[in-house]
């Protein structure tokens, strides 16, 4: 199977929740003893984790525009989670994961002041 086809596989799993059923065939299960890289996305793909990235975003704030105090709360309290592993130095990325759920808890929050006004 070639990486066009293990690409086509995992990204199908958006439309089946996250691949939660049995695979298609047992070609398309990658052995954990093999280290695979994961192939590179094209343009088209990109614009598609894009939008995705986009809605997920926005549907989120909606919710937390209707949590409760202690649920925002708890989103927050995520954000002091993600955290590199003791010793590991800090990562980039795992910062700004960390400034967006704030911001995505924020920006609820805005909403959910526009509604109650």
């Amino acid at each position: 199977m070639n990486r066009s086809q293990l690409r086509d596989i995992a990204l199908s799993r958006w439309d089946n929740e996250g691949g939660a059923g049995a695979p298609a065939s047992p070609e398309a299960v990658v052995s954990r003893d093999r280290e695979t890289e994961a192939p590179a996305l094209g343009n088209s793909e990109l614009v598609q984790l894009r939008i995705r990235v986009i809605a997920m975003e926005n549907l989120l704030i909606t919710l937390l525009a209707e949590a409760s105090a202690p649920q925002l709360d708890l989103a927050r309290d995520m954000a002091s989670y993600i955290s590199p592993r003791r010793g590991s130095t800090q990562h980039r990325m795992t910062i700004h994961a960390a400034t967006q759920i704030r911001h995505l808890v924020g920006r609820a929050s805005l909403i959910r002041e526009r509604a109650l006004s």
